[in-house]
Parts: C-alpha cells; sequence; structure tokens
C-alpha cells in the first residue's frame, strides 16, 4: 500500500501533507539515493508548470537531490513531456517534474521519469517510499559528493525542435490559422513558437500565468473559451493544452470539441493507411467510448483497454508493442515521438492529417458516433463512501440491470477526494436512471457532487 505515490505520481493540496517542503525534500534525497549507482556523476532534471507553489517545492527537491549527491539540471516552466525527453536524452539518472495537471493552483504534484524518460513503474515507486522511511542520514552523500545546481538554458528550444521533428517535414502550416489555448500553464511558450515557426497564424490564449490562473476557466478541461474564439475568428481548428500540456482537446471549425477518444481513431486510422500503425492498433482505457471498439474492428484495427491512467496505457502499449495510445481526456502518447502524453505532438499529427488530406477537422475527427456518456464526480471528506455495503450494493444492482446493453465504471478518483461515475449505453433514459441511482447512493454516504 502506497503512502506517498497515487496513480500519476505524488499529488495533493500544496502546502498540506503529502504536498509540502518537508516531504519534497525527503522524497529527492530518497528518490536520489535510489538513482544512484555506480561512481559516474549523477544528474536530475527539474522542471515544472507555472504554479506559485511550484517554487517552493523545486527548492525542497532541489536540496533533497543535492543532499543524496545528485547534480541538478533546472529548467523551470517546460511541459510534463519536454522532461521525459530531457531525461533521456542528456542521459541524466531521473527526471523530475512538478506539477498538478489539470488541477486547480491549490493544489501540486511531483511525477518522477526513470533513465530512460518513462514514468516510474510501481515496484520503483515503492521502493522510494521505503527510502523515505529509514533515517535521513543513511541517503546523504559525503560533503565532496554533494550534488551542483546549474540552470539548463537549452531546454525549450530542444523541446520546440522534438516537436517540431514530428511533423512530416515535407509540409507547412502555412495558411493555417489556430487559435491555442495554453491554460497559462507550463506549455506557455513553447506551443506556440513550435506552431509559428511551422507556418501557422496562431492566435494564443492562456499565456499569462500568474502563479493562480493556471488551468481557471481555460484549458482542456474548460474549452469553452478556445471554441468561442475558433468561431469569432474564423480558424481551422482549436487547440487546448492542459496544466502541464500532456494533453489536448481539440475543436472543429464550427467550434465543436474533439475529445481523445476521436483524435486516436484518426491518428491509427491514418497510420494503419501509410502502413505504419504499430500493433496493428492502439491502446486505451476503460473511460473510452465503446463505440472505439465497434469503429477499429470494422476497421481492421485492435483497440486494448487498460485502468485509467496514462503510465498503465504506456505500460501496456510497451509490453505488445504499441507505439498509439491514450485517454478519452485527452492523454495521447505516440512513443516514436514521447515518452508519455504531448498535447503539442499529438495536435501536430491531427494538423498534419488537415494538410496532407484537405479536409477540415469537422470531417477528420467525426469517425464514429458517440454511445451516450453520462459522467459525475461525488465529492466526499474522510473515508471513502465506496467502502460501504450499500453503495456497493447499489452498484451490483445497476450493473445487473444495464446487463450487456451498457456499462458502469465507478472509481476513485488518484488525485482528488472524488468518486468518478461513469455509466454507458444505448438508451439514455436507462443510463440517466442509472447514475442517478449511484450517485444518490454515493451521496447518502458522503458530502456533495460536483458536475
Amino acid at each position: 500500500m502506497k503512502k506517498y505515490f497515487g496513480t500519476d505520481g505524488v499529488r495533493g493540496r500544496a502546502n498540506s501533507f503529502p504536498m509540502t517542503p518537508e516531504v519534497a525534500l525527503l522524497l529527492g534525497k530518497a528518490a536520489g539515493a535510489y538513482f544512484r549507482n555506480g561512481n559516474h556523476r549523477h544528474m536530475v532534471v527539474v522542471g515544472k508548470d507555472t504554479r506559485l507553489s511550484g517554487y517552493m517545492l523545486e527548492y525542497a527537491l532541489i536540496a533533497g537531490f543535492t543532499s543524496a549527491g545528485m547534480d541538478v539540471r533546472s529548467v523551470g516552466p517546460l511541459p510534463t513531456p519536454a522532461i521525459g525527453m530531457l531525461t533521456r536524452a542528456l542521459r541524466a539518472d531521473l527526471g523530475v517534474m512538478i506539477t498538478a495537471s489539470h488541477n486547480a493552483y491549490t493544489d501540486n504534484g511531483i511525477k518522477l521519469f526513470g533513465p530512460d524518460g518513462f514514468k516510474l513503474a510501481d515496484e520503483a515507486e515503492l521502493e522510494i517510499e521505503d527510502l523515505m522511511g529509514t533515517p535521513e542520514n543513511h541517503l546523504s552523500a559525503t560533503p565532496v559528493e554533494i550534488g551542483q545546481v546549474a540552470v539548463y538554458q537549452d531546454a525549450k528550444g530542444r523541446y520546440v525542435e522534438a516537436a517540431k521533428a514530428s511533423f512530416p517535414r515535407e509540409l507547412t502550416l502555412a495558411g493555417v490559422k489556430i487559435v491555442l489555448d495554453c491554460a497559462n500553464g507550463a506549455g506557455y511558450r513553447v506551443a506556440p513558437q513550435a506552431l509559428w515557426e511551422l507556418g501557422a497564424e496562431v492566435d494564443s490564449i492562456g499565456i499569462t500565468p500568474n502563479g493562480e490562473n493556471i488551468n481557471h476557466d481555460c484549458g482542456s478541461t474548460r474549452p469553452e473559451a478556445m471554441a468561442r474564439r475558433v468561431v469569432e475568428t474564423g480558424a481551422d481548428i482549436g487547440i487546448a493544452l492542459d496544466g502541464d500540456a500532456d494533453r489536448l482537446i481539440v475543436c472543429d471549425e464550427n467550434g465543436r470539441v474533439v475529445d481523445g477518444d476521436q483524435i486516436i481513431a484518426r491518428i491509427a486510422t491514418d497510420r494503419l493507411k501509410a502502413g505504419t500503425l504499430a500493433g496493428g492498433g492502439a491502446v486505451t482505457t476503460v473511460m473510452s467510448n465503446f463505440a472505439m471498439d465497434r469503429y477499429f474492428e470494422a476497421e481492421g484495427m485492435r483497440l486494448l483497454r487498460t485502468g485509467v491512467g496514462d503510465r498503465y496505457v504506456v505500460e501496456r502499449m510497451r509490453q505488445d508493442g504499441y507505439t498509439l495510445g491514450g485517454e478519452q481526456s485527452g492523454h495521447i502518447v505516440l512513443t516514436d515521438y514521447a515518452t508519455t502524453g504531448d498535447g503539442l505532438i499529438a495536435a501536430l499529427q491531427i494538423l498534419a492529417a488537415c494538410v496532407q488530406q484537405q479536409r477540415p477537422v469537422s470531417e477528420l475527427c467525426s469517425l464514429f458516433d458517440p454511445a451516450p456518456q453520462i459522467k459525475t464526480n461525488v465529492a466526499f471528506t474522510g473515508r471513502s463512501p465506496l467502502e460501504q455495503a450499500e453503495v456497493q450494493s447499489v452498484i451490483r444492482d445497476v450493473t445487473e440491470r444495464l446487463g450487456t446493453s451498457g456499462r458502469l465504471l465507478v472509481r476513485p478518483s488518484g488525485t482528488e477526494p472524488l468518486v468518478r461515475v461513469l455509466v454507458e449505453g444505448e438508451n439514455t433514459d436507462i443510463i440517466k436512471k442509472a447514475a442517478d441511482d449511484v450517485v444518490d447512493a454515493l451521496q447518502s454516504a458522503s458530502a456533495t457532487v460536483s458536475a
């Protein structure tokens, strides 16, 4: 049982356990000690998004890493996938991203990457937690081994070039008008720069971070402003990143929002036709719409599903030889270009399809009609209502009622005190009644509901 790590690193409310400078210091020492192997100088790459608490946690982590004998290369605000890329490119022993992704600025988190640029496996996280429970002096380097700290000045440029390299060299975005929402987050400099350098006309919003406005009424979780701007300005496409730019949501020229399922299906279809679809399909999670399964089957492609979390998607992709995967929420993983979800690189694949095929996004990203879905979040304090027998009884009853014509997924959030409810099926009235019954049971056993 993990004490600190959740489904995507360590996350919580800033300046409250576990997102305190004390825990960050200890995590830095433990992770540094875990990755110190051999007599060479050891290095960790440290990046962050634009949250106010990022400075506090960054300096605490750096103190821990240097105390454990790690040299630190600080890169400042950069997308999460850039940290994975730089960790591998610089032959670092470890990469760290300080971010709470799509959450409000009052939260923060710490994601760890191994020397291969991929997020750590559960086993590694458990071993680091064990080290965090040992006496701190056992983790400390000798005075001559204490690490050094430097700012890595070339980080932004290297990431921009890596992202641009995923776009076909023979193509240009000249004449393409893009509304880009950077969520006042980690991509606020590099994403507009990359798109502009490829020739696009870029209308950027969400590029004035102040430490508190990350993800606030903007970004991939709130794409309404982006969609309105597309319609108002006559843009060809809208692209909304989240706070750490590892996911995206797109809207077409009419302002219709396109989720990760349609984006994955588009990329898979194009790669299948080009003969470059490794594994003959893609990997997604249990959250993806089941109409997606039918589309993939009809097109002769395979679709594998995992638990929720892009880390589990990537693990399955690497295990089975796939290079495309992702989540409905907009994490799109292309392991031939990046080690984790990358909103900018995924967007460039859709833009390449628009240019190559000379078709609008409304045609390219409407590959199947999604089955009706209802999603609800139930907030709670204290113990999870899922632990109560009455709630489990209602879940079993609703599952039996849905049978093979629908499905129910009830799970705890890995990053917030929420129970997430998804009901999907062919009949809207049936799934609405099913969702209401589950939510009522959870509410009676907990606190409030947030839509």
